[in-house]
């Protein structure tokens, strides 16, 4: 049987090319999305891959979520790709709960919402693939994002933590920290700003979304069973771990 991935925040950026890449790869794909219908109605039309709305901070929501697409396309999920994210910058000291609560809920306590809703039918099968998409900040920090930089962080030792508990169920848990990708979350940064974050960038230009997704597509191949816990880095070698 074709296996089913399942994309969270699939209908825009870097998610909607992870969700087309895995379709043209053969898989079944499914994906999430929070608000925004306008962006999945188009997504919908465009690919004629089906969208399914719920919160990922909503831990319920996960649960009832994954039931409704397994249900609605008649298989358990294989795949599972945690991309949904938010930003909410701001220095420390400017920063409110709220600011800090938005980012840790959908950054990373949607990693156990939605692994949680998904790693019982993994292992009863005994195979499996999970995804979490971190960030180069994780790594190397950026002012104005504790928040940010602290969740992403966050993602990359659950999943060690996670692949060291699946791997002899056949369940493979990795991470990819993207550098500046040229997505709508980069599209409000003043222009001077962005000439500034591009010197950084050793290749001198911002990554793709496909780039990030042609990433994904490897590891959840079926030959990529030996690859399990690392944090692929794709940042053009603006920091090198």
């Amino acid at each position: 049987m074709t296996r089913l991935a399942l994309v969270t925040g699939g209908t825009r950026g870097i998610g909607a090319a992870i969700a087309r890449r895995l379709a043209a790869d053969g898989l079944r794909v499914a994906v999430n999305y929070r608000g925004n219908e306008a962006a999945a109605e188009s997504f919908r039309h465009d690919t004629g891959i089906p969208t399914f709305r719920w919160d990922v901070a909503d831990h319920d929501a996960c649960q009832a979520g994954v039931r409704e697409v397994e249900k609605a396309l008649g298989q358990a999920v294989d795949v599972l790709v945690n991309n949904a994210g938010v930003t909410r910058d701001a220095m420390l000291h400017k920063m409110s709960l709220q600011q800090w609560r938005d980012v840790m809920q959908d950054d990373l306590d949607a990693l156990f919402h939605m692994c949680r809703a998904v790693i019982d039918g993994m292992r009863a099968k005994g195979w499996g693939r999970i995804v979490n998409i971190s960030s180069v900040n994780a790594q190397k920090g950026q002012f104005g994002q504790a928040n940010y930089s602290a969740a992403k962080a966050g993602v990359i030792g659950f999943t060690k933590a996670l692949a060291l508990e699946s791997a002899r169920k056949g369940i493979t848990v990795n991470a990819v920290a993207p550098g500046y990708t040229d997505t709508d979350m980069l599209a409000g940064i003043d222009p001077q700003v962005m000439e500034g974050i591009k010197a950084q960038i050793p290749v001198g230009r911002l990554g793709r979304p496909e780039e990030i997704a042609h990433a994904v597509s490897f590891l959840v191949d079926e030959r990529a069973g030996f690859v399990t816990g690392a944090t692929l880095a794709i940042n053009g070698g603006q920091y090198l771990a």
